[in-house]
């Protein structure tokens, strides 16, 4: 059973930090391409950052230079520090990987104010 679970978010000011955590079960997690998503209200779910199994990392233009996508193969997890927040962050971040199909995580939250 695939299970991906998201930790981290939470309520920041506009120039905050966070740090979210997606830790992955059930699948060969070295092997896998991971990518964080974020769906703002009224908005398409759309892709924030992805990184590869040899550690390639790929951002959207609105996030680059201030997100950093990372994992640790050795704790299943991935990572996504997130600086220089802005109220435009404001979503809910998932956790995604394919593996037969995809498989989402139930998402957290992060709020940035202004």
């Amino acid at each position: 059973q695939v299970q991906l679970v998201e930790s981290g978010g939470g309520l920041v000011q506009a120039g905050g930090s966070l740090r979210l955590s997606c830790t992955a079960s059930g699948v060969p997690f070295s092997a896998q391409i991971m990518g964080w998503y974020r769906q703002a209200p009224g908005r398409q779910r759309e892709l924030v950052a992805h990184i590869t199994n040899s550690g390639s990392t790929s951002y959207i233009a609105p996030v680059k230079g201030r997100f950093t996508i990372s994992r640790d193969n050795a704790k299943a997890t991935v990572y996504l520090q997130m600086n220089s927040l802005k109220p435009e962050d404001t979503a809910v971040y998932y956790c995604r990987t394919f593996w037969g199909r995809e498989y989402w995580g139930l998402g957290t939250q992060v709020t940035v104010s202004s």
